[in-house]
């Protein structure tokens, strides 16, 4: 089980699909708030159409039922998603499917649903949101790891790219961030950056 990429890019709009994805992201999650659902389905439509022509995996945050009406590749879901998503639906749909974590609790549910990925954050404080979990650091990267064995570990939460590269040392398989790639002065410099940075970064030896 891998992913297409080590950076994992989070964005709001379907433009940046196509700004990240030109200068090389392969994978992409579309995470879109307040827009009213005949916007958000085009929104979704254009998102995946970029996705298409940059070769990029695209993933939509939330939105499970309009993945599987539009065709999306992959699913990410929180942990209060999972109350009332089909994971049966999705999952007979031949879309993938990402999951949240913050605990150890979470993540054995997550586990129990057969993820593609699992994520942990935040590792570092996040200004983007208030978390009602503590900063997980670096360790339990290597700790979240060693418990989800072959099943690839995604690190969010006040990443940079100073501190991607010590993310897959730590144990994650791919990092992902949203100021750092749609803040930055030069986006797609960044993500040129972010590819060099954790293609230089071997992961930590892990049990399972």
């Amino acid at each position: 089980m891998t992913l297409p990429s080590r950076i994992y890019p989070v964005v709001d709009r379907a433009l940046w699909v196509d700004r990240l994805g030109g200068a090389g992201a392969r994978l992409i999650q579309l995470r879109v708030k307040d827009l009213p659902a005949a916007e958000l389905v085009m929104e979704v439509r254009a998102a995946r159409a970029l996705a298409a022509r940059h070769g990029v995996c695209l993933v939509l945050n939330d939105y499970w039922q309009l993945a599987l009406n539009e065709g999306i590749d992959f699913v990410h879901l929180g942990q209060e998603d999972l109350d009332t998503a089909d994971v049966a639906a999705i999952r007979g749909a031949g879309v993938r499917l990402g999951v949240s974590t913050h605990s150890p609790g979470e993540l054995d549910r997550a586990l129990s649903v057969g993820p593609d990925y699992v994520a942990l954050g935040p590792v570092w404080p996040t200004k983007l949101k208030q978390m009602p979990w503590a900063p997980q650091g670096l360790d339990r990267l290597g700790e979240w790891k060693r418990l989800v064995g072959p099943v690839p570990l995604v690190a969010i939460g006040g990443i940079t790219l100073a501190r991607a590269g010590a993310c897959i040392a730590a144990g994650a398989d791919c990092v992902s961030a949203v100021s750092d790639f749609i803040g930055a002065r030069d986006p797609e410099g960044q993500v040129r950056a972010w590819l060099a940075a954790t293609a230089d970064s071997a992961p930590a030896p892990h049990a399972g």
